[in-house]
């Protein structure tokens, strides 16, 4: 168990770093973030930061040196760095988590080895072997690579008349995961942290909209049955548990069916804190970066009820620009993640509206 005044490093810069950080200072907890990159806007509210790639075991052994804890911002961890630091440090979640989330059809293989509902899915290695998928899922269906996707990037969709080798063509003939499609009503997520106890809690279901691949809005709670909320709920405590995962994470789901017929697959883990749980931070009584926080120092966990009806908005690229404006409501409440440039699809900061109930 870590005491106020030790350090926790993280992997990863970005904006999820960044919240962590910010989190953490309450607790009297310091943080020291390893990045590549030079503009990291995490930098900005740190007491420490290295700048050195993820395979410069130089750094590294100078990083673990320097920090009691280590944790991540996002899953793409090399899995030589996790093990590596690993060796000096705890790592919280364990490396394990990450190798099982890294790959979609190993994570896909944990979760069905769970018996927890998903979609039909494949494994991918050539044309031969996808032609022989899409004879039994049909069309359309989704090819994705293996690894290293997100926000939408790392997949396609095959539709009638679409040529199979054309798609794989355009995921660089990657190893990939073929899986059928589903029409779904909503898409939902749940936010789910597990201490280093083994006490598991989870934050209410929510509603995900998405604009291009990217989230835009997160809606809490979702308007979603009785029935298939609790489902869902206790779908991510059992994969939190499974995992003998330390921190917290979201399992992303989809909606099936409507009213009394709605039901639950889920589609992937995302083992960090996650964009869809940004609303914690003002519409929970202990944020998502904060639970973390606990979690990875080994603390108690906070209490993830929520505090009213939540409105997050995500805000891309120069949508940022209308900060001004956004502020003129005075129930906003603006997150601005300190990027220099506003890029297209960037994510540039939220803004969370919390209505008592």
């Amino acid at each position: 168990m870590l005491r106020p005044g030790q350090t926790i490093g993280i992997l990863g810069g970005g904006q999820l770093a960044r919240m962590l950080a910010v989190a953490a200072a309450p607790y009297g907890l310091r943080c020291h973030i390893y990045a590549p990159e030079q503009d990291s806007p995490a930098f900005d509210v740190v007491a420490a930061h290295t700048i050195a790639d993820y395979s410069d075991e130089t750094a590294l052994a100078r990083f673990a040196e320097a920090v009691d804890v280590v944790t991540y911002e996002f899953e793409n961890v090399p899995a030589h760095t996790a093990a590596f630091l690993a060796a000096r440090r705890p790592v919280r979640p364990d490396p394990r988590a990450l190798a099982t989330t890294q790959d979609r059809l190993s994570e896909k293989q944990f979760l069905s080895g769970l018996g927890l509902p998903l979609a039909p899915f494949w494994e991918i290695n050539g044309l031969s072997d996808l032609e022989a998928a899409l004879a039994v899922s049909g069309r359309p269906a989704v090819l994705k690579t293996r690894r290293f996707g997100y926000d939408g990037k790392g997949q396609v969709m095959i539709r009638e008349g679409d040529d199979a080798a054309a798609a794989l063509a355009q995921l660089g003939f990657a190893p990939a995961v073929l899986e059928g499609f589903l029409p779904f009503t909503r898409e939902v997520s749940v936010v789910v942290a597990r201490g280093l106890d083994g006490r598991v809690t989870a934050y209410d279901l929510c509603e995900n909209t998405h604009k291009n691949h990217i989230l835009s809005q997160t809606v809490v709670p979702a308007r979603v049955g009785a029935k298939a909320t609790a489902l869902a709920l206790q779908h991510a405590r059992t994969v939190a548990a499974a995992l003998g995962y330390v921190g917290v994470m979201a399992v992303e789901m989809f909606v099936v069916g409507e009213g009394g017929d709605e039901h639950i697959l889920i589609n992937e883990i995302a083992p960090r804190v996650h964009n869809s749980g940004h609303w914690t931070i003002e519409g929970a009584e202990t944020s998502q970066f904060a639970q973390h926080i606990r979690a990875v120092a080994g603390w108690p966990l906070g209490s993830a009820t929520r505090l009213g009806q939540v409105r997050m908005d995500n805000l891309v690229g120069v949508e940022a620009e209308d900060w001004l404006v956004l502020l003129s409501d005075p129930h906003a409440h603006l997150h601005l993640y300190g990027k220099a440039e506003a890029r297209k699809g960037r994510k540039m900061g939220h803004v969370t509206f919390v209505t008592p109930e």
